[in-house]
């Protein structure tokens, strides 16, 4: 049987990535520890996906002073 990533378990690797981006950690444990689960839909779902935690607001730039 074939199974797909749910939109939610895509967004939950895109997640780990930017966490081991920004904090120049290895992914691979953040991905070997994801808990999956088979949705009804046949889709998998990620039950623990990874949190990123931003300790300074970001400055937007606008263009505008």
């Amino acid at each position: 049987m074939n199974y797909k990533l749910s939109d939610q378990a895509i967004g939950a690797l895109m997640m780990a990535l930017q966490k081991s981006l920004l904090e120049q950690t290895d992914i691979v444990p953040v991905l070997k520890n994801f808990e999956l689960e088979l949705m009804d839909d046949g889709t998998l779902l990620v039950k623990n996906p990874p949190t990123v935690n931003v300790k300074k607001t970001p400055t937007i730039l606008t263009g505008k002073e």
